[in-house]
């Protein structure tokens, strides 16, 4: 028999981190090769890590809303055939986010002398690290309690933070007082992590426009009474007006590396549509926008959006935007403060379309108007330039011939 140290695997581009989300295993199970062995979530995307090898689980190194770095163990297996040493499975695109926990994510104590015994093994494992999260194995640590004294209440006989107050007898609050403590883990969690990345690095810079949409919206109902495919919303004639003002200011299709002082303008224009899941939201990405027409731009944001609030969007289907759009549709808003997908350099937002009043040179006349509400980054992008990138997009969504031409 054998050890086999399953560590995390490289999950992706950029990605240093994953947070554990499920286990699928527990100490002592008996697994084989490709079984599911957790689940863990990056800020790109969720995956779910099979064994490479057969055996029976060891150790688990972390609980679920851990975040472990990658290469550092996470799972031991005992091998029967005598097979030992580390290594990383192939992933699958279903991956989630972890701590480094260096002396909290192992067991306690060593293994046991005699490893001929799988099931001893298991059990021996089980009993030496009670089940609870870092801070309160920290919090425990800290006022000299043994957790293995304590009996959890949580899920699965988890230790918790309400387990310690009853014995160390801290003061609880007021039963007048209800609070729901909710864990932002998973999904959730990874967009927190990008969103505070995006506002900490980006000084962002914010510019409104006003749109007149009339003619666009009377040509889009016309294409989708005569046509019998995908039904048309507003955004693929918005993308295929980004690609084409793209041209005249390729400054805005690019991404900025913090760590080189370097701006990676692109050719090919990758438009990132911010979509919203159960699991929260996420930015499958339209590729090569400035190569495609009107109805297969519109099919693959339909495509994209279903996979991603299903779940099944692939890590390559995430990531490599050089430019986002933001749509809240009926739920616009009349302005916005879009937050720049990091590393991008810009996002264009698209408020509610509503009837207003307008100025026609005589008289007020009612006009379908939308707002854009778009932001930049000020360190690579003057107001001028956002300015004139954004005049560009409305005079294409304000006569959409030019959008073909």
């Amino acid at each position: 028999m054998g050890d086999y140290v399953f560590r995390l695997p490289d999950v992706g581009e950029g990605v240093a981190e994953a947070e554990i989300v499920t286990w699928f295993v527990e100490v002592g199970d008996r697994v084989k090769a490709d079984d599911q062995l957790a689940e863990v979530v990056t800020d790109k995307v969720s995956i779910v890590l099979p064994s490479p090898v057969t055996g029976v689980v060891v150790s688990r190194l972390g609980d679920p809303g851990d975040l472990v770095a990658v290469g550092s163990d996470l799972v031991i297996l005992r091998t029967e055939n005598g097979e030992s040493g580390t290594g990383e499975a192939d992933t699958a695109p279903d991956e989630t986010e972890a701590d480094l926990i260096a002396e909290d994510s192992r067991p306690e104590e060593p293994a046991p002398d005699d490893p001929s015994d799988l099931a001893t093994v298991g059990e021996f494992v089980t009993n030496t690290r009670p089940m609870s999260t870092p801070p309160v194995r920290r919090r425990a640590k800290e006022a000299g309690l043994d957790l293995s004294t304590v009996t959890g209440t949580g899920p699965e006989g988890r230790i918790t933070h309400a387990d310690l107050d009853r014995i160390l007898g801290d003061v609880e609050e007021p039963p007048s007082i209800q609070v729901t403590e909710i864990p932002v883990v998973g999904v959730r969690r990874a967009i927190a992590d990008h969103m505070s990345l995006a506002k900490s690095k980006i000084p962002h810079i914010t510019y409104v426009e006003e749109v007149d949409v009339t003619p666009l919206q009377a040509l889009r109902k016309t294409l989708n009474r005569k046509g019998d495919g995908t039904q048309l919303t507003l955004l693929p004639f918005l993308m295929l007006a980004i690609a084409r003002a793209v041209s005249d200011h390729p400054y805005v299709n690019g991404r900025f590396d913090d760590d080189r002082g370097v701006v990676e303008q692109h050719a090919d224009v990758h438009i990132g549509v911010a979509t919203q899941t159960g699991s929260g939201l996420v930015v499958p990405v339209v590729r090569n926008v400035e190569a495609m027409d009107l109805w297969a731009c519109a099919d693959e944001i339909k495509r994209l959006s279903d996979a991603a609030r299903a779940g099944r969007a692939t890590t390559d289907e995430l990531k490599g935007s050089t430019i986002t759009v933001s749509s809240l549709g009926a739920l616009g808003g009349i302005v916005s403060t879009p937050v720049i997908n990091h590393p991008e350099v810009a996002i264009v937002g698209v408020n509610k379309i509503q009837i207003r009043p307008h100025w026609d040179g005589s008289q007020f006349v009612p006009r379908e108007m939308m707002n854009l509400s778009s932001a930049f980054d000020h360190r690579v992008i003057d107001g001028w330039d956002a300015a004139t990138f954004i005049q560009r997009v409305k005079e294409l969504l304000e006569q959409p011939a030019l959008i073909f031409i």
